[in-house]
């Protein structure tokens, strides 16, 4: 079960204080216990990439982060950047005030900056749930599966709130099976793992990874 469990997350470290030590044990955690990739701030991709050389680990990185609130451009270049350094996949926050103002074109445009810069590699488009109405959720996951991205994620973190079984479910039911959903925030017990991947979520990202992983708990 645990290995199983292991090929959802993507073991998660984006505090500002992250050092690289910790980098380094975030990197050999994943090593050991199989997870699907690490989560990290651009500025840790090349040592993450470096540390996980002959793994299956992949990198993934973040875009736009914490808040979305960088240009379109911005985000681009940022997207460009990670993935010279190795990223295999890309993590981006949309424009969550264009959002609620209305503006899904703006929104649309956006997340396809970061899709057409990422040279094939998966978007995972964050559109914090936390912040946003049921309808707004709804139309943050159809812009982004128009944007040609192939997630969509619950929340950064950062935000108010985390992931919610009733969030990933009404994400699942709007992309459809074609995409992957994932849960993010406060997602910390085998328990909420396994309702999460019940209501449709394919990735879980968690720093919690490891405690998981261990966790011997029948359910």
């Amino acid at each position: 079960m645990s290995e199983h469990i292991a090929s959802y997350i993507d073991h998660t470290l984006l505090k500002p204080e992250a050092t690289d030590e910790m980098i380094d044990k975030l990197c050999q955690e994943a090593r050991n216990h199989g997870f699907f990739a690490v989560c990290v701030n651009p500025c840790w991709v090349s040592r993450a990439k470096e540390n996980l050389t002959g793994s299956k680990v992949k990198v993934a990185t973040v875009v736009g982060f914490p808040l979305g609130a960088a240009t379109s451009e911005v985000k681009g270049f940022e997207t460009v950047q990670a993935v010279e350094d190795g990223a295999d996949e890309v993590d981006m926050v949309i424009n969550i005030g264009a959002l609620k103002a209305g503006d899904d074109e703006k929104v649309r445009l956006d997340i396809m900056a970061v899709v057409n810069s990422a040279d094939g590699k998966p978007v995972k488009v964050i559109i914090e749930t936390g912040l946003l109405t049921e309808e707004e959720k709804v139309r943050a996951c159809k812009l982004s599966k128009e944007a040609g991205a192939q997630f969509v994620k619950t929340s950064t973190g950062f935000g108010p709130g985390g992931a919610t079984l009733e969030d990933v479910s009404l994400m699942r039911k709007t992309v459809g099976p074609e995409m992957g959903v994932k849960a993010s925030g406060g997602v910390r017990s085998r328990e909420a793992v396994d309702a999460m991947i019940q209501a449709g979520a394919t990735r879980i990202g968690t720093s919690s990874g490891v405690a998981l992983v261990k966790d011997k708990t029948e359910y």
